[in-house]
């Protein structure tokens, strides 16, 4: 009497390999798509949320253009979110290495500088009104970079200025004369800086430092 073959099984074995590894590369396939969709969308917030700090900056520039008269920069307008000295101790982020009791804190929250936890701070500084586009909210500080308060020009101040510029009046450009012909401009007013800092969907949030003199 001739019996069967008993069957192995092989190819049911290896079927279920190919199976297995065919599952993890489609699970590895899709976590790669959805990880390249995150970024792409966190990117976009990112770049959404500078594009509308630079607006705030903007807004920031015009306020000083309008108020760039008489004494009205010469002091602090903290309702404005502006403040007429450089303020050296100033640590916008409150991610500051080394933080200390003598910085300043920046507002940005409304909440008294919660955000700062139990990390120590010598001012929480109030920024300008906030400006809400688009799902974002921004919001500004200006510092003047001089020393102190006061017209710029005033003893004891010293103020960051442009460096003077070429004049065009000249009628011996060209020609190098100590004392003959006054060949450069006076420096225009002290230097501004503009903070800005933008919050925007799925906790974006972006920070523009800008420099401006008039």
């Amino acid at each position: 009497m001739t019996f069967p073959t008993r069957q192995k099984g092989i190819s049911l074995f290896l079927a279920l390999i190919a199976l297995v590894v065919l599952s993890l590369g489609a699970v590895l396939l899709f976590r790669s798509v959805d990880t390249g969709s995150l970024i792409t969308g966190n990117i976009s917030f990112k770049q959404g949320a500078t594009a509308v700090s630079e607006r705030t900056t903007e807004n920031a520039v015009a306020w000083l253009q309008n108020s760039n008269s008489g004494s009205v920069l010469f002091n602090s307008n903290e309702a404005q979110g502006y403040y007429a000295t450089s303020l050296d101790a100033l640590d916008p982020t409150g991610n500051k290495a080394g933080s200390s009791s003598t910085r300043a804190l920046v507002d940005w929250s409304g909440d008294d500088c919660a955000y700062a936890g139990s990390q120590l701070y010598s001012a929480c500084l109030t920024p300008s009104g906030a400006t809400t586009v688009d799902g974002y909210t921004s919001r500004y500080i200006i510092t003047r970079m001089c020393r102190i308060e006061g017209d710029v020009n005033a003893a004891g101040n010293n103020c960051a200025r442009a460096l003077a510029t070429a004049g065009n009046d000249s009628p011996k450009r060209g020609e190098f004369k100590y004392g003959d012909d006054k060949r450069f401009t006076s420096p225009s007013g002290p230097y501004y800086r503009i903070l800005t800092r933008t919050d925007g969907p799925k906790d974006t949030v972006s920070y523009t430092e800008t420099y401006v003199y008039f």
